[in-house]
């Protein structure tokens, strides 16, 4: 991964390309590259679908390698929802491919002066750009399946659906799995619509007749990564509930914890829950023919993925996620898990985030546009934003927009993207990830669960407001330089429980790069990301003001606990002093 591919989508005579060498930013992969980019390049003032926002695509430090885990991409740009820096991570095969074809990232600029759309082709002798509106406004699914009557099954897609063409600020980036499907999503923040304002639909890569990216040490390498796997292994998340339930495993324990957002955040437990439940889902899936275990990218040993079908069998979506069960499913009051089942394949084939998606459509059921537990309304609100009507475009435009134009106080939103799936009073240390995260509220960017809930890494009291910012302050550094490295957040739970796991990945990172590295080096690197994305807000606008959750999480107790959000607003602004 030695050059960088930019792409002047404005330029006098059409696209082009221009590739070279990574210079100022060798070194860096991951989230480390896209928000080094963007804080470099993008001016923070600049309008997100305006010609000088930049969308970066990056494998990981590790992606293309041996290394276990290390298939997520980054997806980075001024964000079209927060208005702030952004990254978007994905799984899916588009990293460990892109990485494998040299590229340390892909850079899109400008924009075009016309409506044309393009598609790009990578592979092994270089890059393509051809104008191709045949592929306006198709589905994700339809897209890929024309492309791979082109170019063959072997190849990985990076592309938007008609909610990234609309320019909507919840459109997502696809990225498709080792099956070709575009399943796995860079979700969060309007990624897709930046991608829709460069009039890229898709990004072709075929990496045939590449080689697999190799260590410096290659016997240390191989030693630490199979040491890393082990410890992947009998870690009771990773290696047991993961693996058999998916992500979906955790709908039963934060409903049981109190913590799980009923309703559009009115109390914390959901009667339907157990009908949802990662239990349920894997007992459904497995009984049609589906499965409950399934890997979304080439070297993943958790596989906390699956594939859910139809009645008859028929494949239908992936195995919704835990986060997109709960936005469709106990927020709207819903509890059928083939209606969710089908919201979610809507969602990837629009290209919708679904957490923002499951979010809006609760505030839009609060505000009388649907009842509560009407699965049929909420499909049917998903094939507006599809659609592209009036409605669909204030509902995709997100919670904050929707919530806005329907005069609808109650909005779960910091830095106007959507509060994931633990309300932040039965679960304070994700409050505290909400409000001060450079992303908005997002529950992958300081897990405090772990702690909160599952006593991994140790235990911080989930009602109380004590130990919740130095929990938020080292999970947010330890996530940072994760999805640098190209790994899965989901090796945490290992990582934290135990240190010789590790000591496994500083290995195979030391034994990869030729550097002699510590722990030490990993939180440096974690704090370095933060502290980029930190400036970039701050030239933005932002303020500590903006480090902050909806008042009425101040002011509303939650059932069951009957608590609300403890922790200070002079505390929330000692995150970062480190």
């Amino acid at each position: 991964m030695d050059q960088i591919l930019r792409i002047n989508m404005g330029a006098e005579n059409g696209p082009a390309i221009r590739i070279e060498p990574t210079g100022n930013y060798a070194g860096l992969g991951g989230r480390a590259m896209t928000s080094a980019v963007v804080s470099k390049e993008v001016p923070p003032l600049c309008h997100p679908l305006g010609e000088d926002n930049k969308l970066v695509i990056a494998p990981g430090l590790l992606s293309g390698s041996a290394a276990a885990m290390s298939g997520r991409l980054s997806v980075g740009c001024k964000s079209p929802l927060t208005g702030g820096i952004k990254e978007a991570n994905s799984g899916g095969q588009g990293a460990q491919v892109l990485a494998r074809l040299g590229y340390a990232a892909i850079i899109l600029e400008g924009k075009p002066k016309d409506d044309t759309l393009y598609k790009v082709f990578i592979n092994k002798d270089g890059v393509k750009i051809t104008p191709d509106n045949s592929l306006k406004m198709l589905g994700n699914y339809a897209l890929v399946d024309k492309i791979k009557g082109e170019y063959g099954d072997k190849v990985a897609c990076i592309s938007i659906g008609p909610a990234g063409e609309m320019k909507m600020a919840s459109a997502t980036v696809a990225v498709t799995d080792m099956e070709q499907r575009p399943t796995r999503h860079a979700g969060r923040g309007g990624v897709g619509a930046v991608m829709g304002s460069k009039q890229i639909k898709v990004i072709v890569l075929d990496d045939s007749e590449m080689p697999m990216r190799s260590a410096k040490d290659v016997e240390k390498f191989k030693e630490a990564n199979k040491n890393f796997v082990q410890g992947l292994r009998k870690h009771p998340v990773t290696g047991e509930g993961l693996p058999a339930y998916g992500t979906n495993v955790l709908t039963n324990v934060i409903n049981e914890a109190g913590g799980y957002p009923t309703y559009n955040f009115k109390q914390g437990q959901f009667a339907g829950a157990a009908k949802i439940s990662g239990e349920a889902l894997a007992e459904l899936e497995k009984a049609r023919g589906g499965s409950a275990t399934h890997g979304c990218h080439k070297g993943c040993v958790i596989r906390c993925s699956g594939t859910f079908v139809d009645k008859d069998g028929n494949f239908l979506t992936k195995q919704p996620e835990y986060e997109t069960v709960w936005a469709h499913g106990g927020n709207c009051g819903i509890d059928d898990l083939n209606a969710i089942a089908m919201m979610d394949l809507l969602d990837d084939d629009y290209g919708i985030d679904t957490i923002e998606m499951g979010a809006t459509i609760a505030v839009a059921m609060e505000a009388g546009l649907a009842k509560f537990g009407d699965f049929e309304a909420a499909i049917n609100l998903i094939k507006e934003v599809g659609k592209g009507t009036h409605l669909g475009r204030i509902l995709g435009n997100g919670a904050g927009l929707t919530g806005k134009v329907f005069g609808i106080e109650r909005v779960p939103v910091v830095k106007n993207q959507s509060m994931p799936a633990y309300d932040p009073r039965a679960v304070q240390g994700m409050g505290v990830t909400y409000a001060t995260s450079t992303m908005g509220a997002d529950h992958t960017a300081g897990y405090a669960v772990t702690a909160n809930v599952l006593g991994v890494g140790g235990n911080v009291n989930a009602l109380k407001p004590e130990g919740q910012i130095e929990l938020s302050r080292n999970l947010q550094i330890a996530t940072a330089a994760i999805d640098a490295s190209g790994m899965c957040l989901f090796i945490a739970f290992a990582i934290l429980d135990q240190p010789d796991t590790f000591q496994s990945l500083v290995d195979i990172l030391s034994a990869f790069t030729g550097q002699n590295l510590t722990g030490n080096d990993v939180v440096a690197l974690g704090k370095s990301i933060l502290t980029n994305e930190r400036d970039f807000n701050a030239r933005a606008g932002f303020t500590s003001k903006d480090d902050r959750l909806p008042e009425y999480f101040k002011k509303e107790s939650l059932a069951p606990h009957n608590v609300i959000f403890q922790v200070k607003d002079e505390e929330l602004d000692q995150v970062f002093n480190w």
